[in-house]
């Protein structure tokens, strides 16, 4: 895909190219990878397997908490 950009600021011309040198990389390369970032679409999804999103949620619950309770009885016929 090619696009044509006009009208761009002189302050962003001069960052892009100097990220570009930089990075020893073209221009093309640069302004795709901040559009990318910029947008939110830089590479592939990254996926979590912590449990932050659950941090702070926790709502009390006492048909949990009695479920739970249950869980807690050892059956001591099975321990013989």
């Amino acid at each position: 895909m090619q696009y044509t950009i006009r009208g761009i600021p002189q302050r962003f011309d001069e960052i892009v190219r100097k990220e570009a040198a930089n990075a020893h990389q073209s221009l093309n390369a640069t302004l795709v990878k901040a559009l990318e970032k910029g947008l939110g679409v830089v590479g592939d999804t990254v996926r979590y397997d912590d449990l932050d999103d659950l941090a702070g949620s926790w709502v009390n619950d006492p048909e949990f908490d009695r479920a739970m309770a249950l869980m807690d009885k050892v059956d001591e016929a099975l321990w013989k």
